[in-house]
């Protein structure tokens, strides 16, 4: 029989926030600032439970702690951004998650933004960014999944920021395509 160094299966019993949490913290995911604006007041939050979800139409999906500010802010305001950081802005997303951090325009001192077609703000620099109106919201425990509509998006650069068991990470590969470049088949059609 194989032997591995994986723990056996875990019974519901057993299951704890923090089993859990290193469990899910094995699985690499990129680093966002989701933004929005309320009454033109801006605000922010590092966001990781990111996904998009459709095509047709374009949907993300964004979860946000319902004990964070930016669960009524959002639903309030109906609209979000979120801006995909850039390998060498760790510190964006260190600030932004920072529950000390300060509120509304506040948070946004020194950071570079512009807005697109909501008025949530987008943080230059990011590699890419999606603007959103609020779809629909879901009960997901702890946490509320914001569904947006994509309405404005952007892709600006490579080299994303990465998340992994606690930590930021890089990206590394031999080369990068380009984000627009149409895949070599090697002449088959």
């Amino acid at each position: 029989m194989p032997t591995s160094d994986v723990e056996g299966p875990i019974t519901e019993a057993a299951l704890d926030p923090e089993r859990f949490r290193a469990a899910l913290g094995s699985f690499a995911t990129g680093v966002s600032v989701m933004t929005t604006v309320l009454d033109g007041v801006p605000h922010g939050m590092t966001a990781s439970a990111v996904s998009s979800v459709s095509l047709d139409p374009p949907l993300v999906l964004v979860c946000v702690d319902r004990e964070a500010s930016m669960a009524t802010q959002a639903l309030d305001a109906g609209v979000f951004a979120l801006s995909f950081l850039g390998e060498d802005q760790g510190e964006l997303a260190t600030a932004f998650a920072d529950p000390a951090r300060p509120e509304g325009d506040e948070q946004f001192v020194g950071v570079t933004t512009g807005v697109q077609a909501t008025g949530a703000p987008v943080l230059h620099g990011s590699v890419g960014w999606v603007d959103c109106r609020l779809w629909s919201v879901t009960d997901g425990g702890d946490h509320v999944v914001l569904i947006g509509e994509v309405v404005a998006l952007g892709a600006d650069r490579d080299r994303p920021l990465l998340y992994y068991r606690g930590a930021f990470g890089q990206f590394r590969a031999a080369e990068l395509p380009e984000p627009d470049a149409t895949p070599d088949t090697g002449g088959a059609s």
